[in-house]
């Protein structure tokens, strides 16, 4: 299965941004408002410059307190981005996710972000491709 496939099975296309100069605490309002696991910081919205994760975030609460809530998203996020494309596999993403020991990641085409994928979307498509293998071949064996 593919990248696009995924995104084509995801009920929100859109992908969420914050501004880099956006205070943490803002971006971990829209983390739980949104309901998701990572923002991506991009000054134009196409554009990746950065990602924050709730990880992120708890992991810098955890070392410094509270008063990181304060800081600009610049100061916390990832800036070294690992992407993928349309076109790359679920297999290809899942390595890249567990070497890298990280559960989101943005889909650039072109050099803009076309969409956003986590590793829950990776696995679900990945189950449901093994789900329709295992009835194909339960098929073949009873001759249906």
């Amino acid at each position: 299965m593919q990248v696009h496939q995924i995104l084509r099975a995801k009920p929100q296309a859109q992908v969420i941004t914050v501004m880099p100069g956006s205070s943490v605490s803002d971006a971990a309002r829209l983390l739980a408002e949104r309901r998701i696991g990572a923002v991506i910081v991009s000054d134009d919205g196409q554009r990746p410059v950065g990602i924050l994760s709730e990880r992120d975030i708890v992991r810098d609460v955890g070392r410094r307190g509270a008063i990181c809530l304060n800081d600009k998203v610049e100061t916390l996020m990832t800036r070294n981005i690992v992407s993928c494309t349309p076109d790359d596999t679920t297999d290809s993403v899942l390595e890249k996710m567990t070497a890298g020991r990280f559960r989101h990641m943005p889909v650039l085409s072109g050099g803009r972000m076309v969409g956003i994928i986590s590793i829950g979307d990776v696995v679900a498509a990945r189950l449901s491709e093994l789900a329709m293998e295992k009835d194909a071949l339960a098929g073949m064996i009873m001759g249906n």
